[in-house]
């Protein structure tokens, strides 16, 4: 898809996320599609319907970015965030995934859920979605007047030491076949798991009849693979060579010649897919500025259209339904959830679609540490709820926490601190 202006090139892409978003909107909405309650079904009620719905999606995305690879007809190398970069920052991953777990679950869902309740009407997710894009705009950006931001003045000096550097990109396929071989270990790797994970999804006989779950997770799966080739393929023809659009906008002043129209930061531009936090702190930043056009990018664009579809479909199917906080535990839960989800998801680097299924589809180290941090993070936290909820005031928070532990195998039996319910 080459372009002969970059005007062109970039009013194609972000209306071509923004139909993407609509329609994960729509179908989200509709099917309940939901990470944190993919979650709360396997640990409360021992239902896997939504979670394999979930694998889905993270199958059909990985398989298509093995086709894509291996045919050249995509490349997820060099994307923003950097999935494949060559630190992996294990530390960053955990704890942020951790955090987002918790937070996702006092909050009542993800970042992508936050956006669809809200197209639903619910007013709380307003109030979420603020809080989340305050926080993960001042953990990237400075604040005004200095050159000190969230992650600098809190996290940095600690948690980034905790990391590996490798001398090649951190994903599956080239760590275990090197720089020669990563290509095709990416093929062999990537295809293998995604095939596994369609047999585990489809081994359950009540799955396969469940017709929203399994569309629902061909649907997400394939909008991340959209995105990927959109991104990856859209491109500007000048003067007989072809330029990449992070590319134009890093050399504009020599490609462009300095002409009006340069968007605020190249990397918003580079190859990507959806994810949901580091987008709330674009769109909060895009709407102080006034709405400069040079800040709207594909995460400005992919929060209006998943807002938007599920706002369309909760007219078509009469849901639409104006909610707020019951009280002001209700309230100060979804802002405790909501500043956890903040820090999490930028630590993290993505939510439970950021990291889950678009940079799991990359086979990144990092995005499957994230993924595995973010189910513990929010199972453990209904657990200890849950318990706490039964016992009252025997379950003190400690006692709660180890009998979680307990029942996931983590710490022996003996262990346990509330019989088990």
């Amino acid at each position: 898809m080459l372009f002969e202006d970059f005007a062109s090139a970039q009013s194609v892409l972000l209306w071509s996320i923004f139909v993407l978003a609509l329609i994960m909107g729509a179908v989200v909405n509709k099917t309940n599609f939901c990470t944190m309650g993919a979650v709360s079904d396997i640990v409360n009620i021992g239902d896997s319907g939504r979670m394999r719905a979930w694998f889905l999606a993270v199958a059909v995305a990985m398989l298509g970015v093995v086709i894509f690879e291996a045919t050249g007809s995509a490349s997820v190398d060099g994307t923003f965030p950097p999935y494949r970069g060559s630190t992996i920052t294990y530390a960053e991953n955990i704890l942020g995934g951790i955090m987002f777990g918790i937070g996702m679950t006092f909050a009542s869902g993800c970042g992508n859920k936050t956006l669809i309740r809200i197209g639903a009407g619910n007013l709380k997710s307003i109030f979420v979605l603020l809080i989340i894009g305050v926080i993960a705009y001042f953990m990237i950006n400075p604040f005004p007047g200095t050159d000190i931001t969230l992650m600098s003045a809190l996290f940095y000096d600690w948690i980034r030491p905790m990391s590996l550097s490798l001398t090649g990109p951190s994903d599956l396929g080239s760590i275990v076949g090197g720089e020669e071989n990563a290509g095709s270990m990416r093929t062999y790797i990537g295809a293998g798991l995604g095939i596994l994970l369609l047999i585990i999804v489809f081994k359950s006989a009540e799955f396969r009849k469940e017709f929203d779950n399994i569309f629902a997770g061909i649907v997400i799966g394939g909008i991340i693979l959209a995105a990927w080739y959109i991104t990856s393929n859209i491109g500007v023809s000048l003067d007989g060579e072809t330029f990449k659009l992070n590319a134009v906008v890093s050399g504009w002043d020599f490609i462009m010649d300095d002409g009006p129209g340069k968007p605020a930061a190249a990397a918003p531009w580079s190859t990507q897919s959806f994810t949901f936090i580091n987008p709330m702190g674009q769109s909060l930043g895009y709407a102080a500025s006034g709405f400069n056009y040079s800040l709207l990018t594909f995460g400005v664009m992919a929060l209006a259209g998943v807002i938007s579809g599920s706002f369309l479909w909760a007219l078509i199917s009469r849901s639409f339904r104006i909610e707020w906080f019951v009280d002001f535990k209700d309230f100060l839960m979804h802002a405790i959830g909501a500043v956890l989800m903040g820090f999490g998801g930028v630590l993290a680097v993505g939510c439970t679609v950021g990291q889950a299924i678009t940079g799991t589809s990359t086979l990144a180290v990092g995005s499957m540490l994230s993924f595995a941090a973010i189910v513990f993070g929010s199972a453990m936290t209904m657990k200890v709820q849950y318990y706490k909820m039964c016992y009252e005031e025997e379950a003190t928070l400690m006692k709660s926490i180890i009998t979680a532990l307990v029942d996931f195998r983590m710490l022996p039996s003996a262990m346990r601190k509330l019989e088990a319910i």
